[in-house]
């Protein structure tokens, strides 16, 4: 994609929706071929560090020069399909950075989602509880990105909804045994919420992203997230209050927090971060440093991936020092084409990150 003209924004920009554009499915690159063999073998050495509940989505991308106005045709000059969803972006950035993670989901019985499940082994990620079904086809996103890197997506949910309680008690003991699960809200909400009670339950560390936000969301949300994580648009649906600046982001903040949360992180694009917390009540910004972007699509996903990877490797890091590695992690993200096809690997990044 051309980065002519391109604006200068920071490793949050876009907080990232469920989407992929990326290589094409079933076309791994050497790196990810032999990172799988190091992460699957590591992977097996015990319970999984990361557990991801939450969506998969099979990308269908298109890139034009600008977005389409309504009612109007316009041409594009490339179209992929790629793998995408939120739970599964993030639980890929995760695994590439080192954390030991196992993916619970549902997906059709189907070709999309076969190449899913083998995406998965490529990344060193547990496919025991990848559900396949023939009563719903994977998830899909339709997805424009125009020559800024700016997106518009359309998602439609297919076998994600299908997953339910009886996946999750099958999976109740990697659930427990875990020291950070995620979770979003493109799966059914109720069993987002029993995913997050069962972990918290047994003392895991519970990493919630609002996204896709919901207005009358259940507040047990809120009191069994221990990092409730959301972005500027998600942060207004939430509370009724526009975030434009991180002052707005810790005003909102205080909100969340006045509803049960124990640490809630509100991204702000170029802006950075903003973190607030019971323990420490003063909003604190977290300033994320500017690059030139190629593709916003996924910088959220990567982002939460990143947080829950040192949550679970480094749990003496400060919140503060997390986000900022986090931060950084994701800016990387946004210098190259897609999504998952442009998650780093931890060998790629700077051995000071960790």
């Amino acid at each position: 994609m051309a980065t002519s003209g391109a604006p200068e924004v920071a490793a949050q920009a876009a907080g990232g929706r469920s989407s992929q554009a990326g290589s094409p499915a079933g076309e791994p690159s050497a790196a990810s071929q032999g990172l799988s063999l190091r992460l699957g073998a590591m992977a097996a050495a015990g319970p999984a560090e990361v557990v991801v509940v939450g969506s998969c989505m099979t990308d269908l991308v298109s890139l034009t020069t600008r977005l389409p106005k309504a009612g109007e045709t316009i041409h594009g000059h490339k179209f992929f399909i790629g793998f995408g969803g939120k739970g599964a972006n993030q639980c890929i950035q995760a695994a590439r950075l080192g954390a030991k993670t196992l993916m619970i989901c549902k997906v059709g019985k189907d070709s999309f989602g076969n190449d899913y499940i083998e995406n998965f082994k490529r990344n060193g990620i547990s496919t025991e509880f990848v559900g396949q079904t023939e009563d719903a086809a994977t998830g899909a996103a339709s997805i424009i990105v125009n020559s800024e890197g700016q997106n518009v997506i359309v998602i439609v949910a297919g076998a994600n909804l299908l997953l339910d309680s009886e996946d999750l008690k099958r999976a109740a003991n990697a659930i427990c045994k875990a020291k950070v699960i995620i979770c979003q809200l493109e799966i059914t909400p109720a069993i987002s919420l029993e995913a997050l009670k069962m972990a918290y339950a047994n003392g895991v560390k519970t990493l919630f992203n609002p996204a896709p936000a919901h207005a009358e969301l259940d507040p047990q949300f809120y009191t069994h997230s221990d990092i409730f994580c959301c972005n500027e648009s998600e942060a207004e649906i939430l509370t009724g209050t526009p975030v434009g600046s991180p002052e707005d982001a810790g005003k909102v903040g205080l909100v969340l927090l006045e509803r049960g949360c124990k640490l809630v992180i509100v991204t702000l694009g170029a802006e950075g971060c903003v973190m607030i917390s019971v323990d420490d009540p003063i909003p604190k910004h977290v300033p994320a440093g500017k690059v030139r972007a190629v593709d916003t699509t996924g910088a959220g996903d990567s982002f939460v991936g990143a947080l829950a990877f040192f949550m679970a490797c480094y749990p003496n890091l400060s919140m503060e020092e997390v986000i900022r590695k986090s931060n950084f992690i994701a800016s990387v993200s946004v210098q190259a084409s897609g999504t998952q096809s442009s998650y780093p690997y931890r060998k790629d990044l700077p051995q000071d990150l960790f």
